[in-house]
């Protein structure tokens, strides 16, 4: 399939490794992807589903050992240790490859090499990137093939180049304890062993799309980013893109997926998905910063998912996705899990294969649910209703704001925009959500993570703030406005004051106009706060003084925060940027200077 001496060299190495007894080249047709399903069936590896309800659509199931991503045994291995940073698992490459060519030696024996060309965004797009997974699962073949571009022509692009990425994956036994997720971020590579789910092993996803492509954006000059990507159309036509970082658990999804309130649609607002997860961004020709979604599919959480929660992403599983770890419902042949309406299966098998029925689900012990929590659905992005209709374009969409979010129940109001760049990095920088208890409304314990990159960032994260920083200084005064959301403020009793989901457009609104130039805000400690009067709250059913609240700032509270940051910001030592401590120094001072 291709002459490129590069990837040749590399799969002559990985097929002496692993010694497989047959090798096969993914090209991406539906004939070889059909046959390969064929086969996942009659070995049991796949259930196929009832093809009348969910037409092309199939069941997996994982190790109970197995069922989620693996940040302890995920690790960086930079030449340098200070180049992994203080929030990476980091080893040095040199012991790591030895470790891991002896996990996987001769690990393919009886078993087929299957060699997987993908292209991280739109084939040919000049933000997009190539890469080489090599696997010994059928199941990893069949998701890549949804999630990401595949086949003969991502080679043809590449040509004789050597900017693609490695990726060896090989399934082992399975062993928790021989399990390492490994990013060599200096050689465009990554190995992944002993495991056979999808985080871990789709290496496209947040091994490439993130840890390895974030190195790249730092060297290259562009940014690879967890960010949904969304256009909200206005009822003259004009659709204006946002890209927003969230942490686990805070809507990231039914954001990027909204369906805007009936009185706004009514008006003729429409949000449209360009990408719920990840997005690619580099500087246009005309200064602006672009972005893409590099993947072609969701890789969902399904527990919650349902049609009010989130009706595009639920339609979007309904043809040719893939089900891991969900509940078998054997009374139609489809699937099911907790959340999805309120009609669980009586004739099911739970997500490790037993029998199930409703009588056995006890809430408060999780051991009893027909679906894991960390289920999944992999589905093709042009399933959902609200694909943009640049998805599949190549050029990006222009990003006009860049919202960061997290889950505070006093903290953060419901919307503020940062006062330029340098305090929006900071915004971002700063990033947390809280833990809380639902029944007695206590406040747990905030987590910090910036950019929602903790996890996923392939470097030193001191460096990925001066690269933010940087970025700003190249797109001048075309860079994005920055604003901060927060859905989750609680009232005494710990109830949500703000209604959610669909209503979130509202606040969406604002921040086109603020980005327009069509909203007036007022200077606060924090950042620029909205006058209530700009937030339309129309058929809704909080008053101006309730949303008063939703916009406080509490001085006390934000003073307890800034001792906090001070205390995040000392893990990156020398490596923090100056222009971040000056905005910690300013926030200080302005809260200071508020009344008691």
């Amino acid at each position: 399939m291709t002459k490129n001496i590069t990837i040749l060299s590399w799969l002559n190495e990985v097929r002496s490794l692993v010694k497989p007894d047959k090798v096969v080249w993914i090209d991406g047709s539906e004939e070889q992807i059909e046959e390969l399903r064929k086969e996942a069936v009659a070995t049991g590896e796949m259930i196929k589903l009832n093809e009348k309800l969910l037409p092309d659509c199939y069941l997996h199931r994982t190790k109970p050992n197995d069922v989620a991503r693996v940040e302890d045994r995920t690790f960086i291995c930079s030449r340098s240790k200070e180049n992994a940073g203080p929030t990476n698992n980091w080893c040095d490459p040199k012991e790591m490859y030895t470790k891991l060519y002896d996990i996987a030696r001769g690990s393919y024996k009886g078993r087929t090499m299957y060699i997987i060309p993908y292209s991280m965004g739109p084939i040919g797009s000049p933000i997009a990137k190539a890469g080489i997974e090599v696997t010994d699962s059928i199941y990893v073949v069949l998701n890549m093939c949804i999630m990401t571009r595949v086949g003969k022509k991502v080679l043809d692009v590449l040509g004789d180049s050597n900017d693609w990425v490695r990726g060896l994956h090989c399934k082992c036994d399975v062993d928790p304890e021989k399990r390492y997720i490994c990013h060599f971020p200096e050689d465009n590579a990554i190995i992944s062993v002993n495991s056979a789910y999808g985080g871990n092993v789709l290496l496209g996803k947040k091994c490439f799309a993130l840890r390895i492509a974030s190195y790249q954006g730092w060297k290259e000059g562009w940014m690879a980013e967890h960010m949904l990507i969304l256009g909200l159309e206005n009822p003259q036509g004009k659709i204006t893109y946002v890209a927003a970082a969230f942490p686990s658990a805070c809507g990231k999804t039914n954001l990027a997926m909204l369906i805007p309130p009936k009185y706004l649609k009514e008006k003729g607002y429409k949000v449209w998905t360009v990408g719920d997860d990840i997005a690619w961004m580099k500087i246009g020709p005309d200064g602006r910063l672009y972005a893409i979604n590099p993947e072609n599919g969701f890789f969902g959480v399904a527990p919650g998912t349902n049609e009010k929660s989130n009706f595009n992403a639920l339609e979007s599983t309904k043809r040719g996705a893939i089900f891991t770890n969900v509940c078998h419902n054997l009374e139609n042949d489809t699937v099911w899990w907790e959340g999805l309406d309120k009609n669980p299966p009586t004739f099911a098998v739970d997500w490790k294969g037993y029998p199930w029925n409703p009588s056995m689900f006890n809430k408060a012990d999780k051991t009893t649910y027909a679906a894991h929590p960390n289920s999944r659905f992999t589905a093709p992005a042009k399933n959902c209703p609200c694909v943009s209709s640049e998805f599949d374009k190549g050029e990006g969409v222009p990003i006009s704001a860049i919202i960061f979010g997290g889950r505070r129940a006093k903290c953060a109001p419901l919307v503020y925009q940062s006062r330029d760049w340098e305090h929006g990095v900071f915004v971002g920088s700063t990033m947390a959500s809280e833990t809380t208890a639902a029944a007695a409304g206590a406040v747990g314990v905030v987590r910090r993570d910036p950019m929602a990159m903790l996890p996923f960032c392939g470097y030193n994260m001191g460096d990925y703030f001066q690269h933010w920083l940087d970025m700003g200084k190249r797109l001048g005064d075309k860079a994005p406005k920055i604003f901060n959301v927060n859905w989750f403020r609680t009232d005494d009793d710990g109830n949500f004051i703000w209604p959610g989901y669909g209503e979130n457009a509202r606040v969406l609104n604002w921040i086109v106009d603020r980005c327009e130039g069509k909203a007036d805000a007022e200077l606060t400690a924090i950042g620029y706060i909205p006058r209530p009067e700009d937030i339309d709250l129309t058929d809704l059913d909080i008053d101006l003084d309730t949303l008063k609240g939703l916009l406080s700032v509490d001085k006390a509270v934000w003073t307890k925060e800034a001792d906090e940051i001070v205390v995040h910001y000392e893990k990156f030592g020398d490596k923090l940027p100056k222009e971040l401590k000056e905005q910690l120094a300013i926030l200080k001072k302005n809260l200071a200077a508020l009344p008691d």
